[in-house]
């Protein structure tokens, strides 16, 4: 297009509209920059590795506060990747400091926390445990289907594609069929109901989760921090509003983190790369300018 002189400026922005219930879902202008969906001015930084719009990232923080983790940090924005990714350490810092865990530990607390006194009086009465978690409606089968193979299902096939709410389904009861089973195996041991829930609540959080998504505490979002991404001497906030993922599933809202884990190998003397991906530029109206080597940034309206 700029070989054909089809085009204004040599450069592009993007503008993503993240209402889902809106009928417009974004923007993208080849040759210049729509004003209606930005205010104030860009910050423009260079680009740092033509083959990539790689910037340099000076520092990232959480609740104003540097994390100290980034020394020569650069970052690629890049609109085809839905999160921010960065640096396993890094990445651990904010998900931490946000109470994200993985979706098969959180609902393994979830499955105790709310059925757990249930459970406890089900085993003693008898019930067999390989059909309590049907018997209270959480699993949809009747004891033809193993204890281990729903497990297996959700925290071993890591790479395979599934439906949304088969997935959701099969969260929550693989997370109840482990609570079963582990405190089946605590009270043979004759230990009391209050250590055996407070037992394997802490099990939960042992559990491998089969996918680099985190989800959080949808209650707790309005006291989480502002994270923070310093380019160009300005800092770009991002509340958690923003960096939170809210997913509609079953008559049920599931909130994800918007920051998953990447450790992206990079030559020295780069350090470590960041990748800013549609979480940030729903935030910050984002400019390619090719004619220049440089990106923009402005708040987006």
């Amino acid at each position: 297009m700029m070989q054909q002189s089809l085009v204004a400026q040599k450069l592009f922005s993007f503008w993503f509209n993240k209402d889902p219930m809106a009928s417009e879902g974004g923007e993208l202008v080849f040759g210049g920059v729509d004003p209606k969906h930005f205010k104030g001015q860009h910050t423009y930084v260079p680009v740092t590795q033509k083959s990539y719009w790689q910037i340099d990232l000076e520092d990232f923080l959480v609740a104003d506060q540097s994390t100290g983790c980034c020394i020569n940090c650069t970052a690629i924005v890049d609109s085809g990747t839905a999160f921010i990714a960065g640096p396993f350490d890094a990445v651990k810092k904010i998900n931490d400091a946000i109470e994200a865990k993985g979706f098969v530990s959180m609902e393994c607390k979830k499955a105790v926390s709310q059925y757990g006194d249930l459970i406890w009086q089900l085993l003693l009465s008898g019930l067999q445990p390989d059909k309590l978690c049907s018997s209270i409606g959480i699993c949809s089968f009747n004891g033809t289907q193993h204890l281990s193979d729903s497990i297996k299902m959700v925290v071993e096939q890591k790479g395979e594609t599934h439906n949304d709410t088969e997935v959701g389904q099969d969260l929550v009861c693989a997370a109840c069929e482990l609570t079963v089973a582990w405190m089946r195996t605590e009270m043979m041991q004759k230990k009391t109901r209050g250590r055996v829930i407070e037992y394997v609540n802490k099990l939960c959080d042992t559990l491998p989760n089969p996918t680099t998504q985190l989800a959080v505490d949808c209650t707790k979002i309005p006291s989480m921090p502002t994270v923070s991404f310093v380019i160009g001497n300005k800092s770009f906030h991002l509340t958690p509003d923003q960096y939170i993922l809210k997913v509609e599933q079953d008559m049920a809202t599931f909130c994800i983190s918007g920051f998953i884990p990447l450790d992206v190998p990079v030559s020295p003397p780069q350090g470590p790369l960041w990748i800013l991906g549609e979480i940030f530029m729903e935030a910050y109206h984002t400019v390619f300018d090719f004619g220049n080597l440089r990106v923009g940034f402005a708040e987006a309206a």
